[in-house]
């Protein structure tokens, strides 16, 4: 039974054999680093696998912050030099470096918090940027404070031998403390992209908007990865001073060494959890040797050949070495026809008058302006349980712009969006947290999928809204998946549906986070006729569900079938409101948007 279901998803069959080859790969190469250097017994040998362990423990701890969160830090050996500096100043006053270890890790999550959190406001190359400045600032502060780093002249560890001090004299104890760092920053990696916080990075990274309108703080995840990122790569950075008995502040604070583990990740896979190993794994033996076999003579060839390879693989393999693991080829034909009992297009919307139900929003003289252009001017309407509220206009009439103030994105400069709890006290959320949390899903007018995830993890981070657990969320997801017709779909890449699919799957990872009012922005723009009418069946199903729903759309056919009632705005102010076909006859409304050729055929 487990061959034919597989055999009949060949995007789960390929989901599974991309699970397995990821794990034996990353066990095979744990295993390379203790068994080759230890059947060989040679010094030099031992120095190149604790300098793979090193380096791939301290990529990996980058990719927390670079890969899963896409923040390029390009100063990050500022955490690496604290740790350092911490084990070496702590040693010299006696002080066990094993103590220095968590010491300079707690150094270093103040400091990343400190200098992250203004940073993240900061968008694209600025970012990595404030980050070079803040690695300079650090450089510059290690050679002034004389008394404590020994200045330019560097500073060098007490000769202590022992495990205390962790310094020994034969290369295996050595090898297994480097080991134990990269493999407890495996763990952490692992277990942060196999929780509800990695699925919420990649999320932020993918679409911060998006992942916004989940309910995602994308600051605090944020703030939380690379305080777990700092806290790894200063542990790591601490036992490298004393591996190597000295540091100075170019070294420690060095914006070649930060470059050089964005790179391991880079190679090996960004984003994934075994790719700054692999990337290590490969380009460290390269550099190393080189630099054993040419001598004087290769001084600065690591650089040339960090760059052939980086360019190598951005031209030829964009995904780094992960990316040529099979994991099945996205979907790109039409999604298939799924038959399933549900309401006819053609179905009357409500059973109940809407009118006899409770209010849920209000929209109270809500007024917008961008400069001197009023974008919304005194709109004000109610929204009712189980009502699906049409909102329609113009382009250009201030549409979308309302649907930001509805959910948070854009605050009003005056006039207030009140909705009630389901403790029955109204509320004025603000942000776009507290919309999702007193629930209130939207989607966008242009759909904004996390490309580099599945159907279903998509669909998760809408569910991780209200299910913690990475069992239930999947277990939501799937169902809300074959709710909305995309469970053939579930382990496909979400960038390889159609538009049609692409727009259920929005819908869909709102649906999982069991919303209360939903705010459709044109989800039936740009798909066909069938697609349409599936829409319509499907959104009914949702209100009948208990959801209340506001959709700007512009198919008529949506509109006129799914509407209990319909609301024009034509340059951000409301002149038309009533049922659909009174409404659409209204000679203002067709002047402002209908036009005289739809008045003739309704006559």
């Amino acid at each position: 039974m487990t061959a034919m279901s597989l055999s009949s998803n060949p995007h789960k069959e390929s989901a599974v054999r991309f699970s397995l080859l990821y794990k034996v790969l990353l066990a095979s190469l744990l295993c390379a680093l203790l068994i080759v250097p230890v059947s060989m017994d040679d010094q030099f040998v031992y120095h190149i696998f604790i300098t793979i362990c090193i380096f791939a423990a301290l990529s990996s701890a980058w990719n927390i912050v670079g890969g899963f969160a896409g923040q390029l830090s390009l100063g990050h050996t500022i955490f690496y030099g604290i740790g350092s500096y911490a084990g070496i100043i702590l040693m010299n006053l006696g002080v066990s470096p094993w103590i220095g270890l968590f010491v300079g890790a707690a150094v270093s999550v103040v400091v990343a918090i400190a200098i992250s959190y203004p940073c993240f406001r900061l968008k694209g190359p600025f970012f990595a940027l404030a980050t070079i400045a803040f690695l300079e600032v650090f450089r510059a502060l290690a050679l002034h404070w004389k008394e404590f780093t020994g200045g330019a002249t560097g500073a060098m560890i007490p000769l202590k031998i022992g495990l205390e001090w962790m310094v020994f004299q034969e290369r295996l104890p050595q090898l297994l403390i480097a080991f134990g760092l990269v493999l407890l920053t495996l763990i952490v990696s692992w277990w942060i992209h196999s929780h509800r916080i990695g699925f919420y990075l990649i999320a932020t990274r993918e679409r911060e908007s998006a992942a916004n309108a989940a309910g995602v703080n994308t600051v605090k995840v944020r703030l939380i990865a690379v305080a777990v990122s700092a806290a790894l790569t200063s542990l790591v950075g601490t036992f490298h001073a004393i591996y190597l008995s000295f540091i100075e502040p170019a070294a420690a604070f060095s914006l070649t060494t930060s470059i050089q583990i964005v790179m391991f990740a880079l190679v090996g896979g960004l984003g994934t959890v075994v790719g700054p190993l692999l990337g290590a794994v490969i380009l460290v033996p390269i550099s190393e040797l080189a630099r054993g076999w040419l001598g004087a003579h290769a001084a600065g060839l690591h650089g040339f050949v960090y760059g052939l390879v980086l360019m190598l693989v951005a031209l030829f393999m964009p995904s780094g070495l992960m990316g040529l693991l099979p994991r099945g080829k996205p979907q790109t034909s039409d999604d298939p026809q799924v038959d399933r009992p549900g309401v006819s297009a053609t179905s009357a919307p409500a059973a109940v008058p809407v009118e006899s139900k409770a209010e849920i929003m209000r929209v109270e003289h809500l007024e917008k302006s961008f400069g001197g252009l009023r974008v919304t001017n005194n709109v004000s309407f109610n929204l009712r349980e189980g009502e699906i509220l049409g909102l329609i206009g113009p382009n250009g009439a201030g549409k979308t712009t309302l649907f930001n103030q509805l959910s948070g994105f854009l605050a009003p400069d005056s006039g207030s969006v009140s909705v009630r709890d389901r403790d029955g006290v109204w509320r004025n959320p603000s942000t776009p947290a507290d919309f999702a949390a007193i629930g209130i899903g939207r989607t966008f007018q242009i759909a904004q999928p996390f490309a580099a995830m599945t159907v279903e993890e998509n669909i998760m981070v809408g569910a991780f809204h209200r299910f913690a657990d990475v069992r239930e969320a999947r277990e939501v997801a799937r169902e809300t998946a074959d709710r909305m017709q995309l469970g053939p779909w579930l382990h496909a890449e979400a960038r390889g549906l159609t538009v049609g699919g692409l727009k259920r799957l929005e819908v869909a990872r709102v649906l999982a986070m069991k919303p209360r009012i939903l705010l459709l922005d044109e989800v039936m723009a740009g798909i066909n006729q069938t697609d349409v009418r599936r829409a319509i069946d499907l959104i009914l199903k949702v209100r009948d569900g208990g959801v209340s729903i506001i959709a700007i759309e512009h198919v008529m056919q949506a509109v006129m079938s799914l509407s209990d009632r319909v609301i024009v705005l034509n340059s951000g102010v409301i002149i038309a409101e009533g049922a659909p076909r009174e409404v659409v006859k209204d000679p203002t409304v067709v002047e402002a948007y209908l036009g005289k050729e739809f008045a003739d055929a309704q006559a």
